[in-house]
């Protein structure tokens, strides 16, 4: 019976949670728009970036991107800049050898999406090259329902789970003291 119980209210809280953000989308995406980025947490150097801020740094195309289930499977060409690239001007905090072992940093979207790339998966594993803050998108700027700024994961199987629209945030954390 507790089995039960437990398995009715996890389905209920997973059913409630995606027609939740379902409404976010339909209802007026255009209030989760972002138009800037900041760059927080253990770093040097906070900062807040535009899309022309993002222009100014080694622009990188990724071509014929399949986002899984956000564009029902068709390639797109997304411009933008790798996540390496803004981590870098930022500056991260290590003083020691070991602490970039023990951070992760979180892409935060408006709607409070979040995904989760650990420091070594973007600076020393093929992952690092394919992880990109967008602003284009088939030649075009991203419109409001993506943010005009969105992050994703191209060396990913599935892109999907880490395409952030509405990107808002960039956080380094020290997850392990």
């Amino acid at each position: 019976m507790i089995h039960f119980i437990r398995s009715s209210f996890c389905l209920a809280a997973v059913l409630l949670a995606g027609s939740t953000f379902a409404a976010a989308i339909v209802t007026d995406p255009s209030k989760f728009e972002t138009t800037s980025i900041s760059v927080s947490g253990v770093v040097e150097h906070k900062l807040i970036l535009n899309v022309d801020d993002l222009k100014q740094f080694p622009a990188h195309q990724i071509s014929e991107t399949q986002v899984v289930g956000q564009f029902g499977g068709k390639p797109v060409k997304m411009k933008g800049v790798l996540l390496r690239d803004i981590l870098e001007k930022a500056v991260v905090v290590s003083h020691h050898h070991n602490d970039v072992k023990k951070m992760a940093i979180i892409a935060i979207a408006s709607d409070d999406y979040k995904v989760i790339f650990s420091l070594n998966e973007i600076f020393n594993s093929p992952v690092g090259e394919g992880v990109m803050v967008f602003f284009e998108k088939d030649g075009q700027p991203l419109a409001k329902e993506e943010g005009r700024i969105a992050l994703i994961s191209t060396k990913d199987i599935r892109t999907g789970p880490r395409h952030v629209k509405w990107l808002k945030e960039i956080e380094v954390r020290r997850i392990v003291e």
